[in-house]
């Protein structure tokens, strides 16, 4: 079997971390720990996983990362690497990624921008910030509503120093019938070579118990056409990805879809890529 990185992992301890998003409840409001994503990954080579931040409350970044950076350096499970959250508008933000810029493990900063208005990326102090990451060897994850894609176009080419990375295949909607301007501007995004995408998260767009592996093929297919087969990584977005589909029936349907191609461009994907982009040992 082809061996899988898994760029997206989230998990949460809510003994231990305050989610506010979760606060409504819901099938995720619960404790998705790593024991129970080895449960699900049975069978599948999962032999690396790249930990992703999820919106903790802001003054727990820092546990957030030393949680995760304990998890790296322990051999009972496959993470090595993390992307934490941060703030990269705040003041404070010089020293927060002064603090884990030498960690081996810490490879970025992502802070969720779709929960919050537009243009945000945009305004001054937050472009400061992500260009202090590039400063620092670090990379950026772009997560953000799939109408706003020419605001990380525009955020991409005010950070020349920086490395991005396009979460969830741009937020393309798998039930949404007319996708042109998504088709658009993820090309405009794809033309910084500095940005690779994550063949991730559209599978919890689907409609729930009534998608197949045809539904997601002409975003997966689109992303790999405008990024080519070197900048397009697997990512998992488990446990989110369970509110339509187990992480084996993901796998499963990306690997239907990419069926045709040649052994080297899969391996690429679900593999190496990732390693070469995050510089994994």
């Amino acid at each position: 079997m082809t061996p899988i990185t898994d760029t997206h992992q989230h998990l949460w301890d809510l003994t231990k971390f305050d989610l506010p998003w979760l606060a409504g409840g819901g099938p995720l409001a619960t404790n998705h720990l790593m024991s129970d994503y080895l449960r699900e990954a049975v069978g599948l080579n999962v032999v690396r996983t790249v930990y992703m931040e999820v919106d903790v409350e802001p003054s727990q970044h820092v546990a957030e990362a030393e949680y995760v950076i304990d998890l790296c350096r322990r051999d009972d499970n496959p993470m090595v690497a993390a992307v934490i959250g941060g703030r990269p508008a705040s003041d404070d933000f010089n020293a927060y990624v002064d603090r884990f810029k030498g960690s081996p493990y810490i490879k970025g900063v992502r802070q969720v921008l779709h929960g919050g208005p537009a243009g945000v990326c945009l305004q001054a102090d937050f472009v400061r910030g992500v260009r202090l990451l590039g400063e620092a060897g670090l990379r950026f994850d772009l997560c953000i509503r799939s109408g706003e894609l020419l605001d990380a176009v525009k955020l991409i080419d005010l950070c020349p120093g920086t490395r991005f990375v396009l979460d969830h295949c741009g937020n393309a909607s798998v039930q949404e019938q007319d996708r042109t301007q998504w088709r658009h501007d993820i090309a405009e995004v794809a033309k910084r070579d500095r940005a690779v995408c994550k063949i991730s998260g559209i599978v919890a767009s689907a409609r729930p118990d009534a998608w197949s592996a045809d539904d997601l093929a002409p975003i997966v297919n689109h992303c790999a056409e405008v990024f080519g087969k070197d900048r397009i990584i697997f990512a998992s977005d488990w446990p989110v990805c369970t509110q339509t589909a187990t992480l084996r029936q993901w796998v499963e349907a990306l690997n239907s879809i990419v069926s045709a191609w040649s052994e080297e461009d899969r391996r690429k994907l679900f593999h190496e890529n990732a390693g070469r982009f995050y510089e994994l040992e």
